[in-house]
């Protein structure tokens, strides 16, 4: 069974409208529109929340992550399920990434529990210090307050109510409201009935964690001009984020808007893995570019090679590849709309060349193959633009100095890649400096679809990838982003945070 109201505070709340899912194959189910007025009753809670939780000490927080893993995995096959039914991600896909979101809040737990996150600094009082004296000084990460959450379609658990925003806010102290992704409501309810059974088994005040189904605009933009909200965290298109950035910093009191918004994740393929590894690197390109039906963030949606025999190879081969993989289920009826406009876009510029026409048949959707020119691709900024799916272009340069303008051209990614030989160093040497620039995370030899969970990754990089160049949403410095330095001076042992005693 399966809630189909908003969790608000521990109580589940009913609206007079509901809303249906979109599932694949079977009926739709029906839920309760979310409604500003819950928004206003989750926030109020989730400061009230805020006075125990956010002062709990680490082990407290990480006993409740814990307990959520548990209450998630309890419910995973009814969870795979409803994935399968709204989503159309095979089960697999849906086994593997909850596997991924329960690791990542015990990894969280695990981190918290350790104290390192909190970045603790002492320095002591030189009282006879001339010409002036010292005072006793420490520095402590505190949490920040209630925290705002918005579902992702393309990950329904690992980036939506129970995912990184999410897991990191609750392990840094903050609890969490967040406003469910209308494309799946079905796996949001669920997942939000492993949160209320959490709750109910460590004792943690409810106002802790609150789910608003979706109810429009109304309901997002409430969430996010709401005074008792601290900051917000996203993982959507790059209009609806900005949309959302703007209020965030219209504000009376503007507040950080962490978004994640979208990259094209180019790949520069070095002229000796050309000509030694094309064929393999053009196959795998394929690979990487059809997983999930290209519906990654990290899609690696660009190649960029140097003109000659060997480029008309690799393209080649990533025509073969691709012109022999499957139609398969996109997200929502929207995203495959969009997915086709964007193909039929790009594919109608000039000197655009198409490899491989996507064929799209309502929800189902194949790869497009498009090639450009160099010069083309940097004059026509519709090119450079994300196309959400299975959709890559070949750019081709000249030269050298031409595959550079290209690097510097780049808009903010998540990721950069070079495909590269031991004698493509000194090319390399050139490219890296630009890319790190571009990118919060750069490879090699590799294809960026697949983001470890640790304390080393980066996922989030200059605008638009994201909207913070200096926060990631993956791995363990994810919590920072909830947490704000504090100094206490000539503080007396006995009533300092008990984190920072002693």
């Amino acid at each position: 069974m399966y809630r189909t109201q908003s969790l608000v505070a521990g109580e589940w709340l009913a609206s007079d409208e509901v809303f249906q899912n979109e599932p694949v194959t079977g009926q739709a189910d029906q839920f309760a529109v979310g409604t500003p007025e819950m928004i206003s009753k989750a926030c109020e809670a989730a400061e009230e929340a805020f006075w125990s939780y956010g002062y709990s000490v680490p082990a407290k927080r990480a006993a409740f992550l814990r307990a959520v893993a548990l209450q998630i995995e309890a419910l995973g096959a009814n969870i795979t399920a409803m994935g399968m039914k709204e989503t159309g991600l095979p089960e697999a896909r849906l086994e593997g990434e909850r596997g991924r979101t329960v690791a990542q809040i015990r990894l969280f737990a695990d981190h918290i529990e350790a104290g390192d996150y909190l970045d603790r600094r002492h320095e002591t009082a030189l009282p006879d210090r001339s010409p002036l004296p010292r005072p006793d000084l420490r520095l402590m990460q505190r949490p920040i307050g209630p925290v705002a959450v918005f579902g992702a379609s393309n990950f329904p658990l690992a980036f939506s109510v129970a995912g990184g925003d999410t897991a990191s806010a609750l392990a840094a102290g903050c609890p969490v409201v967040v406003k469910g992704h209308p494309a799946h409501p079905g796996l949001s309810a669920l997942v939000a009935q492993a949160f209320d059974a959490a709750i109910r088994e460590t004792g943690v005040h409810p106002g802790v964690f609150s789910m608003v189904h979706d109810g429009g605009r109304i309901v997002g933009e409430t969430l996010v001009k709401h005074p008792l909200i601290a900051a917000v965290g996203f993982t959507g298109s790059l209009r609806g984020g900005r949309a959302l950035f703007d209020l965030c910093a219209q504000r009376p009191d503007p507040i950080p808007f962490f978004g994640e918004l979208g990259s094209t994740n180019p790949m520069f393929v070095l002229p000796n893995a050309l000509t030694n590894r094309g064929v393999e690197i053009a196959r795998n390109w394929a690979v990487s570019l059809t997983q999930g039906a290209g519906q990654f963030c990290t899609n690696p949606g660009v190649a960029v090679v140097l003109d000659g025999a060997e480029a008309d190879t690799f393209a080649k081969f990533a025509i073969e590849a691709l012109g022999a993989a499957a139609p398969q289920t996109m997200l929502t009826d929207g995203i495959a709309k969009a997915f086709s406009a964007g193909c039929e876009r790009m594919s109608a510029h000039a000197n655009v060349e198409v490899l491989v026409s996507s064929g799209n048949d309502q929800r189902q959707a194949s790869p497009c193959l498009l090639s450009a020119p160099a010069d083309v691709w940097l004059n026509t900024k519709d090119l450079r633009e994300e196309v959400f799916g299975p959709l890559g272009i070949v750019v081709v340069a000249r030269d050298l100095d031409e595959m550079l303008a290209v690097a510097k051209s780049l808009t903010g990614q998540l990721t950069c890649t070079l495909h590269m030989d031991a004698q493509d160093t000194h090319i390399a040497k050139k490219l890296l400096p630009i890319l790190e620039r571009k990118a919060g995370r750069v490879l090699a030899n590799g294809f960026p679809t697949g983001v470890e969970v640790c304390d080393a990754m980066v996922h989030g990089g200059p605008y638009p990838a994201s909207t913070n160049f200096g926060a990631t949403s993956v791995g363990t410095l994810a919590i920072r982003r909830f947490l704000r330095p504090v100094c206490y001076q000539n503080i007396a042992e006995d009533i300092l945070p008990e984190d920072l005693q002693n």
